[in-house]
């Protein structure tokens, strides 16, 4: 007993640590895109691009992430996702722009790898404890991509690593999550369990493609502003301290939603009702933006960062929660984080390729509140009680 209790808290522990590296090395771009782009002399359009890049290849490799987990073990999997992630991290600053995108692009793979398969993972070997680690998957992640945000400034430039060794350092955080993971190489192969019905496809749901796009504007929305809020904010006469601060107590406010909503969630029938609370309090975060005020700015942001931590946790639980068997679990997780981020890939690049267009920052605003509305359109029709 006390060995499966040590084994189960170990494994508790290496999902926590794995969570931690899933946002830190995509949100560490955001504030430290001036550096960049003057280091590298890029154009808004392709410094956008360093956000999207990961985003694409994240969404083109979780078609396959459950074909590796059905391979080799899903624990071995989210070991091999976390390791192709660390590479990643460690090439983009070894070189110029094209060993910056190929580093990048690993880092979406070995994202993706792990994101997809934590879930039905959790599933498996904790039903009884799925509320509380989606919701510390949930929170954990915010926690750090808050963290890295925060931090990356001051790591380039009070601590004098530069925007590279500011880049790599999360690599440390990576190295030991797999340490921790070790472990979960020794066990049997955790795989999946059949389909009950061979003949269901995700693809051809109604339902599958809701929470799919739900997902999506969530995740536009989210990376957009981790992308460009530090620039929009530099541009209203913020310091980049300032801007990268301010992001960062968006995502601290974050994870109050992140880590209460989904053992909240599970204890409804439907949670249509959440959706559109959210949808509503993400409109009016938006519209306070438009107001050149510090104080409003704070206070804006402080609701959008409550949002955007319910409206992830929300995703995740309705893949749970919406599919019976476990297979279904993960080919729903692999569609939605799919179709899902080619949606978000087009966020950062879009509004940096428009910012290049029309030099307007209200651009921004008015992309993040269409998304916002769709969010709450389809978001609605997901959190019916429904099952794939």
């Amino acid at each position: 007993m006390n060995k499966s209790l040590s084994s189960q808290s170990i494994l508790i522990t290496g999902i926590i640590l794995v969570s931690i590296n899933l946002r830190t090395s995509i949100a560490s771009v955001g504030p430290l895109i001036p550096f960049i782009r003057e280091d590298l002399g890029l154009s808004n359009g392709l410094a956008g691009f360093l956000t999207t890049l990961p985003l694409l290849t994240f969404a083109t490799f979780s078609l396959f992430a459950p074909a590796i987990g059905k391979r080799l073990g899903m624990g071995r999997a989210v070991f091999l996702g976390v390791a192709i992630l660390t590479a990643g991290v460690i090439l983009r600053v070894l070189g110029g722009i094209e060993l910056m995108l190929f580093g990048t692009a690993l880092t979406g793979v070995g994202i993706v790898i792990a994101n997809v398969l934590v879930i039905p993972l959790i599933k498996v070997r904790l039903p009884e404890k799925l509320g509380l680690m989606t919701a510390l998957l949930a929170t954990m992640m915010s926690l750090f991509a808050a963290i890295a945000v925060g931090m990356s400034v001051p790591i380039a430039v009070d601590w004098d690593f530069g925007w590279r060794g500011s880049l790599a350092f999360w690599a440390v955080f990576m190295v030991l999550a797999m340490i921790v993971w070790i472990p979960q190489l020794q066990r049997p192969k955790a795989s999946l369990h059949q389909v009950t019905d061979p003949a269901k496809n995700v693809w051809r749901s109604k339902l599958a493609w809701q929470i799919t796009i739900f997902m999506g504007c969530q995740s536009v929305m989210y990376f957009t502003m981790v992308t460009w809020l530090p620039d929009m904010l530099i541009s209203r006469g913020w310091t980049p301290a300032q801007a990268g601060f301010v992001s960062s107590m968006m995502q601290v406010v974050s994870l109050v939603g992140s880590y209460f909503a989904p053992n909240f969630l599970i204890k409804l029938r439907e949670q249509s009702g959440v959706v559109l609370a959210v949808g509503i309090a993400y409109v009016l975060g938006y519209l306070g933006l438009f107001i050149e005020n510090e104080l409003v700015t704070y206070a804006s942001l402080g609701i959008v960062g409550l949002c955007m931590g319910s409206s992830l946790s929300i995703a995740y639980t309705l893949i749970a929660l919406r599919t019976a068997e476990d297979q279904t679990t993960a080919k729903l997780s692999a569609m939605v984080q799919s179709s899902g981020y080619y949606l978000a890939a087009l966020g950062p690049f879009l509004f940096g390729v428009s910012l290049d267009l029309f030099d307007n920052w209200n651009v921004l605003i008015f992309f993040l509140l269409f998304f916002a509305l769709a969010f709450t359109f389809f978001g609605m029709s997901a959190g019916r009680d429904r099952k794939i």
